[in-house]
């Protein structure tokens, strides 16, 4: 980036500080620290498709056990309407405390992303931004995806839409459907299952053909990283990417960091 720079409700029914106002569950940390799984908050801008991925991740691979890979639990942060980029990352502190703590948010319009992320650095708070929306990142899993889109999700959903192998997704986000059809769930995580690989490379070749020139995911840093290290500055912070320090991170057009969150978590993919 260039150098400019939850909600969370116990199922106890129980306030831990920093809990918001028409906050969305968290399930209880002590049992997990007694098991020693690792906990990871993970704030959402959305209600919806974000939580029910992150949910997703959980059931499908949070106990662990292939290839060594300790067990895992998200614990989803996120709000009725939604949240701006700032919120996301100022809710995930108050909720997360010193634990590991990730904030997702999309691109869209957004002019306060250099913000939250100036505020996440100082609080080490990883960023997994989604340029312009996080139906990106679904959308890798079935193909790769190029172009700017200067904000704009309509072709990246109706690429979605129409995908081989995913007719679970061709009401995805249609406005006169009444159901929630923006969800990730039953037919839609089969569907995304097994191709965890592919969305990866995707994403990451997003990386290496940044307009930039100087960006390239072997720099991306996917190791956990202590919420009490050394500060960093954000642009520094953003580059763990693997996008360079001075690529803005506004003109990262088109491109998603979630698959940092996936092989931070441990999740193989790389077929083996």
């Amino acid at each position: 980036m260039s150098k400019q720079a939850g909600d969370g409700r116990r199922e106890t029914g129980r306030r831990r500080r920093g809990r918001l106002d028409d906050a969305r569950p968290l399930r209880p940390r002590t049992s997990a620290r007694s098991r020693g799984v690792r906990v990871v908050y993970v704030a959402c801008e959305g209600e919806s498709t974000e939580p029910d991925y992150l949910q997703y991740l959980n059931e499908q691979f949070g106990e662990g056990g292939d290839h060594d890979r300790p067990p895992f639990r998200i614990q989803p942060v996120y709000r009725k309407n939604g949240m701006s980029p700032l919120r996301v990352v100022e809710a995930v502190r108050e909720i997360a405390g010193e634990d590991e703590a990730w904030a997702l948010f999309d691109r869209d319009q957004w002019d306060e992303i250099p913000a939250a992320i100036r505020v996440a650095a100082e609080a080490r708070i990883e960023i997994a931004m989604s340029h312009p929306s996080f139906d990106l990142w679904l959308l890798l899993h079935f193909q790769p995806f190029g172009g700017a889109q200067s904000g704009s999700s309509k072709l990246v959903v109706e690429k979605l839409r129409r995908a081989a192998g995913t007719d679970a997704f061709k009401d995805y986000d249609k406005r006169d459907d009444k159901r929630d059809d923006k969800s990730v769930r039953h037919a839609r995580r089969d569907a995304l299952k097994g191709r965890e690989t592919k969305a990866v490379a995707n994403a990451r070749r997003l990386v290496a053909s940044c307009p930039h020139g100087l960006c390239t995911p072997v720099n991306a840093m996917t190791e956990p990283i202590g919420r009490d290290s050394p500060a960093q500055s954000p642009w520094q912070w953003s580059a763990r990417s693997g996008h360079h320090e001075d690529c803005p991170v506004l003109g990262r057009d088109p491109s998603t960091d979630v698959w940092r969150l996936l092989t931070s978590l441990g999740i193989r993919t790389d077929g083996g």
